[in-house]
């Protein structure tokens, strides 16, 4: 299994979310150093209920603690949108 969709299914599965999108940027990143040394760069969405009443960093520091055996070998750089289902409803097209 790709690495890309390791990851969106541990995230999946640890917030029991109702959405998870995560983006392989690797290809962006080609010759720095992370890359070379083997961990991508990625993009993740992750929307759940257990967000809710949870500041922007403490629900990052959920998602690194999820991410963490992943962090500095499979991944070197991850930027991420933390997102309760109501922020979720707001934040999409309709």
């Amino acid at each position: 299994m790709d690495r890309r969709v390791r990851i969106e299914e541990k995230l999946r599965e640890s917030f029991a979310a109702s959405y998870v999108l995560v983006v392989d940027e690797s290809h962006h990143h080609v010759g720095h150093s992370g890359v070379r040394d083997g961990g991508g760069h990625f993009r993740a969405v992750v929307v759940s209920e257990r967000f809710e009443g949870k500041l922007l960093v403490e629900r990052q520091r959920l998602v690194y603690a999820v991410l963490a055996e992943e962090m500095g070998n499979d991944i070197h750089a991850l930027s991420m949108q933390t997102l309760t289902p109501a922020q979720w409803a707001e934040q999409r097209p309709q």
